[in-house]
């Protein structure tokens, strides 16, 4: 059975060493695992979506929580899936510096990424309008 499962947390380290580090460990253990997904990152702030069997986007959403490079993680929402909306991808990154701030201010009071403001249903509508509207990177 395939689940999307949705989340927002904070960046503890915001380097982009750090934000890096952090794309490359899903890159390279989510092919293993059948999870695919994207992540928005902005203002010291992620948005994920993550798809896959239920078992594994659960033990992978666990291990978000324990990641000490992660703090005030939310789940956003959480759906049986009849496909993946982002199988083409082990780990997208959407380019927030490449996209039209109207995009969020269609979502949101202010012009920036802020999950902690808005329904689930709501960020998951901003991260397809983002995959259709700005540059995604790491596509497989």
């Amino acid at each position: 059975m395939l689940v999307r499962l949705l989340y927002a947390s904070r960046a503890v380290d915001t380097s982009p060493d750090a934000i890096e580090s952090i794309l490359a460990q899903s890159r390279q253990h989510n092919p293993v695992t059948g999870i695919t997904g994207i992540l928005c990152y902005g203002g010291g702030i992620f948005l994920q979506a993550i798809e896959g069997g239920r078992q594994q986007v659960s033990d992978l959403f666990g291990h978000i929580q324990q990641d000490v490079r992660h703090k005030d993680v939310v789940l956003l929402h959480f759906e049986e899936i009849f496909e993946r909306r982002f199988g083409g991808w082990t780990m997208g990154q959407v380019n927030l510096s490449k996209l039209n701030h109207s995009i969020l201010l269609k979502y949101s009071e202010k012009p920036e990424l802020d999950p902690y403001a808005v329904s689930g249903k709501v960020s998951l509508a901003l991260l397809e309008d983002l995959m259709a509207t700005a540059a995604i990177c790491g596509r497989v």
